[in-house]
């Protein structure tokens, strides 16, 4: 029993026969250390170059998933009589077909504005605010045209309102948004103008206008001076401002205008700018609204001192309201645009119209 574990265990035996089980292992790396070298130009010049090329291209072909382009975004076809350049660009379509667009995205896809494909397709870009702004600025003008019968005071409160919008909706309509600073600066002037003019009476109505404009005129071009932007950005940032500021300064002429005035001349801009909306071509739609306000003069001028006086005073009120109609019109803009310039711009451009005739009329 002594000698068993002496004849069963050799450990040099098993040691060798662990060695013949390893050896075949051993040996590979050398016979394929061997084998790389001698092919290795031969699989670099066949398998590098095969293989890539060809499996993306398969996946890329047999792809069938929705992605978010195709299903939101539908591609948009070139207009009909689209003609293809003579010289097309690099990179652009070819074989003289209509080209087609789709949303911009990381794979590079053109994609046509909706200001683009309305000029190709022969539509004008300008978009004008429709009913509900022009409701919102029949409303804030019925206030200035019943307030001015209260007084100055009573008439304040809507201004002050007229003011504010006037201000942001600059802003928004240059693309410049938020301007914080900016819009608190034009309304700052706007109220700086309300109370010099209280304070100077109607009298010295221009002085205290024009007074607080050139001010207001120097102390934005201060500002900007003091900017640390490029000097492209602050010069639109000073022309945004001074512009801003001056449209609501200028909209204080309500406040230097007789009662009577600013109760016709505020009505007619509210008639003009609801009949402005209506679904009319535009020629129709500019004449009609003329006439509503000449109409809506006539009618207020009958509870005023003007009297048919008051054809005058609403068509010019009229006329003014419609050019700042227009300028609130744009290029495919958002609906804070519309619900800021849109509603006030109308009021503020009739204001200087206002005073002047209310002061020629009365």
């Amino acid at each position: 029993m002594s000698n068993q574990p002496y004849e069963g265990y050799d450990p040099y035996a098993q040691q060798q026969g662990w060695a013949q089980q390893q050896q075949p292992y051993q040996q590979q790396p050398y016979q394929q250390e061997s084998y790389q070298q001698e092919s290795y130009p031969q699989q670099y010049q066949q398998e590098p170059y095969q293989q890539p090329y060809e499996d993306p291209q398969q996946y890329t072909q047999q792809w069938q998933g929705q992605t978010w382009e195709t299903q939101a975004h539908a591609p948009v076809t070139a207009p009909q009589g689209y003609e293809p350049p003579a010289h097309p660009e690099p990179g652009a379509q070819g074989g003289g077909e209509a080209p087609s667009y789709g949303p911009a995205t990381v794979a590079g896809n053109s994609r046509l504005t909706d200001a683009q494909r309305a000029r190709q397709e022969g539509r004008s870009p300008i978009i004008e605010p429709g009913l509900q702004p022009a409701a919102l600025t029949a409303v804030l003008g019925l206030l200035l045209s019943g307030a001015a019968a209260i007084g100055s005071y009573g008439l304040l409160v809507p201004l002050v309102l007229l003011q504010a919008v006037t201000a942001a909706g600059w802003f928004r309509l240059n693309g410049m948004w938020p301007a914080r600073q900016g819009i608190a600066l034009a309304f700052l002037g706007a109220l700086v103008s309300d109370v010099a003019l209280l304070v100077a009476g109607r009298d010295n109505a221009p002085a205290a206008i024009l007074g607080t404009l050139g001010v207001w005129v120097l102390l934005c071009l201060v500002l900007q001076l003091r900017s640390h932007a490029d000097p492209d950005e602050r010069m639109y940032g000073l022309m945004a401002t001074v512009t801003s500021s001056a449209l609501a300064i200028v909209a204080t002429g309500y406040l230097a205008a007789e009662p009577d005035a600013v109760t016709v001349g505020a009505a007619a801009v509210a008639v003009a700018v609801v009949a402005r909306a209506l679904p009319l071509p535009t020629p129709a739609s500019v004449v009609v609204s003329l006439l509503a306000a000449a109409g809506a003069g006539i009618a207020m001028g009958g509870l005023t001192d003007l009297g048919t006086q008051g054809a005058l005073l609403g068509a010019g009120a009229a006329v003014c309201a419609l050019i700042g109609h227009r300028v609130a019109s744009y290029d495919y803009p958002s609906r804070f645009v519309h619900f800021t310039a849109g509603v006030a711009l109308p009021l503020s451009a009739a204001a200087p119209v206002v005073w002047v005739l209310g002061r020629a009329l009365g």
